[in-house]
């Protein structure tokens, strides 16, 4: 059975300060590589056959302990970066309550954000779900794959690869930073989700 290994990059600054990253480059800090490091050792005894990062640093570095470890190179797909935030980025939850009330009240709920600024969801689930689909057809039926990938992307790609209405991505909870999602696919039973948010 083919397997997706979906791994959340390690904690960042910008994590610990509740300030929304997007696709700002900002990179692990201590804390983050030291989880990344820690964490690497469960993925790797998945036996993956390849590993592909975000190309954004914070998933990068993860990824790369990851790659010392089994030896397989990181491959960086775009497709894998958080949700755009436009003028979001940057700014604390706090900060874009007070600014963006309307906007901030739709975000987790079935009703869109509509600033033009900001990536929509079904954008983000083509382009999230289809590095997911890539992945799975390189490793074929037997195979593994990790996706270093974002929390926000971790949750859109699952739920777009499991079929879910949109409607219902919201309820399945986040990943902490450096927790990874198990999914698995049969020909007899499609997607499953076998393992969440797991340390």
């Amino acid at each position: 059975m083919t397997r997706l290994l979906i791994w959340r990059h390690g904690r960042t600054e910008w994590n610990a300060s509740d300030r929304t990253q997007g696709h700002i480059d900002v990179d692990l800090d201590v804390a983050g590589i030291e989880q990344a490091v820690a964490t690497a050792p469960r993925l790797a005894e998945y036996k993956p056959e390849i590993i592909i990062s975000s190309d954004l640093r914070r998933a990068a570095r993860t990824a790369g302990a990851l790659a010392a470890l089994t030896g397989l190179p990181v491959e960086y797909d775009a497709r894998l970066r958080e949700r755009n935030f436009g003028p979001w980025q940057g700014l604390t939850s706090a900060e874009i309550r007070e600014r963006y009330p309307d906007q901030w009240s739709r975000l987790g709920s079935a009703a869109p954000i509509t600033d033009p600024d900001i990536e929509t969801v079904d954008d983000m689930a083509k382009r999230v779900g289809g590095a997911f689909r890539d992945a799975a057809e390189r490793v074929g039926p037997d195979g593994t794959a990790v996706l270093v990938t974002h929390g926000g992307s971790a949750r859109v790609g699952c739920g777009t690869l499991l079929n879910w209405p949109p409607a219902l991505w919201p309820t399945l909870g986040g990943l902490g930073n450096c927790h990874h999602t198990v999914l698995r696919h049969s020909e007899a039973r499609g997607w499953q989700l076998i393992g969440h948010n797991l340390p």
